[in-house]
């Protein structure tokens, strides 16, 4: 009995061949990827989408073999692909963003991100989302603004790659730099005040670690040298002197070294008889600068009148 392609028989061993060549694609894209790939993140999810790339093929070659009039179908076929594609242009875009990722090293889990406005650590990376343990931050939707977790877990389409900056935090420098602004009136002893604010920033400053960290990071980028000695800076108008303690950190302990510092220079200057002005106060209360011991609410006025006139 001669063999034909067509028969129950034929389709049967193409279906097994297909079924075996699958097999086969899927274990030697596995090795492939382990020579290739050295990180084990990028090694997982592309040996993953291999795989469900494979096996959308091996379903497609069934159909067309199993199918009686599978000479008319790949128009059809056809047809149904490019509506599809257009439906799925999210998805589509989701998982170019996932290469994108994945490939272009973006970020990876456990980096702190900014991604669609949405600040917060990466936990999750999958074919269409990236999903993020959210963190308060400045300004944001969020009702912590400290950097801190809020409990939310946030879900992106790996889309957002495309169409938005991607802030990365931690990938390949993990400080940032902080500042923290004082207010002192001319009159005061703003010399002092910046001896006080730049020993409290020399104790909070990750200087070291930051220059190391740096130094890292000129081996893979052609990176101008950034200065982490902690610095004070003056500025200064008719009401106030403005000091600026600028000093280097670590990105996840950001909130409490920056609490530790204003915390101990506001007591070291008090103990010094220094006094720090709240700009936006004093400015809404009157036209020009008055100390704040001096200035007198109507309340006060009245009283201190009573008790300065006859008896």
């Amino acid at each position: 009995m001669s063999f034909e392609f067509d028969s129950a028989l034929g389709r049967s061993v193409i279906t097994a061949g297909v079924v075996a060549a699958a097999y086969l694609t899927v274990f030697v894209a596995r090795r492939a990827m382990r020579r290739i790939l050295d990180e084990p993140q990028q090694r997982y999810h592309a040996t993953r989408f291999l795989r469900l790339i494979t096996w959308l093929a091996a379903a497609v070659a069934l159909v067309i073999v199993w199918q009686p009039l599978g000479g008319s179908l790949a128009p059809a076929l056809g047809l149904a692909t490019a509506g599809l594609a257009f439906a799925m242009q999210e998805v589509i875009g989701a998982i170019a963003g996932w290469f994108n990722i994945t490939f272009g090293r973006v970020f990876s889990v456990g980096d702190r991100v900014q991604m669609a406005d949405v600040h917060g650590d990466v936990i999750d990376i999958s074919l269409l989302k990236t999903r993020l343990m959210e963190i308060g931050s400045p300004g944001g939707a969020s009702w912590v603004a400290g950097r801190q977790y809020t409990g939310r877990v946030v879900a992106i389409s790996n889309k957002a790659t495309f169409t938005a900056p991607v802030f990365n935090y931690s990938s390949y420098f993990d400080y940032i730099w902080e500042e923290v602004s004082f207010a002192v009136p001319h009159h005061e002893d703003w010399h002092r005040a910046t001896e006080i604010l730049a020993e409290e920033a020399r104790a909070s400053s990750a200087s070291d670690g930051a220059r190391t960290a740096i130094d890292e990071v000129r081996k893979r980028f052609p990176v101008p040298t950034a200065e982490v000695v902690p610095r004070v800076y003056a500025s200064a108008d008719e009401t106030y002197v403005r000091l600026a303690v600028r000093f280097v950190v670590p990105i996840r302990t950001a909130r409490q070294v920056k609490d530790g510092l204003v915390r101990r220079a506001h007591d070291r200057l008090e103990e010094a008889g220094i006094e720090v002005v709240s700009p936006q106060v004093i400015q809404s209360a009157r036209a020009e600068w008055v100390p704040i011991g001096e200035i007198r609410t109507p309340d006060r006025e009245a009283t201190d009148e009573k008790a300065d006139g006859p008896p």
